[in-house]
């Protein structure tokens, strides 16, 4: 059993738990579940904004513990003043060190769209998702097939919520439905955790035209941003090249300015 299989047996586990301590019918009587979410695909169109989605991620099966002791608080204010598009937090306490709570905290504190990491398997961590303040869900083409992202999708749209569905090879591409506005492509290899950055090259062209479209995983240079705009991407989730500094919104912050300083010296040279 490889390291997602683990993940998904444990998740579908946990979430039956989940549902006997918190009914449906509790989480939405939460403060967020009838609030207006921010659109995640607005923000990374936005002129104005990096396109960085800034993540919050404690650790992780690949790299072990990166940033244990965040504060959630802090650094969610500190990504959306940094310029950030949209925020990340991951909500996997087994493998990531996450917490349904970090979402609350960064939602109380931001305007920003915020997106729920996990492994979404139910219609219920939709359902979750919502109370809990989100915007967005992460939906993984690897976790699900192509009649589950259908359903799961139309439930978070039907809550208001966008999904970001994520890929990571070509057998993925006809999974994606005409409801979901926004793909990633994930550079990491899920069964083996490697990167490969041209996994994004790769499959930009064959991604449907009118989605907006999401680089993940290894991005860590100015250089690779500008190109993988270049080739069309307009989001760039980020998460393990900030949080391995000791101040991970001030990394952001320093990266969006050398993005900015980089795409005014491109503007002037045109």
């Amino acid at each position: 059993m490889n390291t997602l299989e683990k993940i998904i047996t444990h998740k579908r586990s946990e979430v039956e738990e989940n549902k006997k301590l918190y009914p449906v019918k509790l989480l939405e009587r939460s403060l967020y579940f009838n609030s207006v979410p921010v659109s995640l695909d607005k923000y990374l169109k936005r002129q104005d904004k990096s396109g960085i989605i800034a993540e919050i991620k404690k650790r992780s099966p690949s790299k072990g513990i990166i940033n244990n002791y965040v504060n959630v608080e802090k650094t969610s204010i500190g990504y959306m003043q940094a310029g950030a598009s949209a925020i990340s937090v991951l909500t996997d306490k087994t493998f990531f060190g996450g917490t349904n709570q970090d979402l609350s905290l960064a939602r109380k504190f931001n305007f920003c769209p915020i997106l729920r990491k996990d492994f979404i398997v139910d219609e219920y961590q939709i359902i979750e998702a919502k109370s809990i303040g989100a915007d967005a869900i992460l939906l993984i083409a690897a976790c699900l097939n192509k009649n589950e992202i259908i359903l799961l999708s139309e439930l978070a749209v039907s809550l208001g919520l966008e999904v970001l569905l994520e890929i990571h090879e070509e057998a993925d591409l006809e999974k994606i439905p005409t409801s979901i506005t926004i793909v990633g492509v994930n550079n990491r290899d899920l069964k083996t955790l490697k990167i490969d950055m041209n996994t994004s090259f790769r499959l930009i062209d064959k991604l449907p035209k009118e989605k907006t479209k999401v680089a993940e995983s290894g991005i860590e240079s100015v250089e690779s941003i500008l190109q993988l705009r270049e080739a069309g991407y307009s989001g760039f989730l980020i998460g393990s090249y900030f949080m391995k500094h000791p101040e991970p919104s001030f990394a952001c912050k320093e990266f969006i300015s050398l993005i900015n300083n980089a795409t005014k010296k491109l503007s002037n040279a045109d």
